[in-house]
C-alpha cells in the first residue's frame, strides 16, 4: 500500500521540495478532487484518469439476519475510471 505521505516523499525527492512543502500539494490535491466531488462535479486527470459522483437511488434490501424488508437510503458514490494510458500501463 502506498500512503499519501509516501507519494508526499516521492515528489519531495523528484523535485527537491521540502518534504512538507510536497506534503501540502498532496493534501491539495486530494482536497481538490473532493470538493469537485462534493459539488457533484467530474475530475478529469489526462493519463490517469477520471473521478465523478455516481447517484444511486433509494431501494429495498433485506436484513440478512431476519429476512425483514428494508429501505437503503439513497447515496452518493465517488468512482474511478482509469485513463486507457493508465490501463496499458498495468496490462503490459
Amino acid at each position: 500500500m502506498t500512503t499519501a505521505a509516501e507519494i508526499a516523499d516521492e515528489i519531495a525527492k523528484a523535485y527537491n521540495l521540502p518534504k512538507a512543502q510536497a506534503k501540502s500539494i498532496v493534501d491539495g490535491v486530494f482536497k481538490s478532487i473532493a470538493d469537485a466531488a462534493a459539488s457533484d462535479a467530474e475530475t478529469n486527470v489526462p493519463g490517469f484518469g477520471k473521478f465523478k459522483v455516481k447517484h444511486t437511488p433509494e431501494r429495498e434490501g433485506r436484513n440478512p439476519s431476519t429476512g425483514a424488508a428494508i429501505k437503503i437510503a439513497a447515496a452518493k458514490k465517488l468512482t474511478f475510471a482509469p485513463a486507457k494510458a493508465l490501463k496499458d500501463a498495468l496490462n503490459g
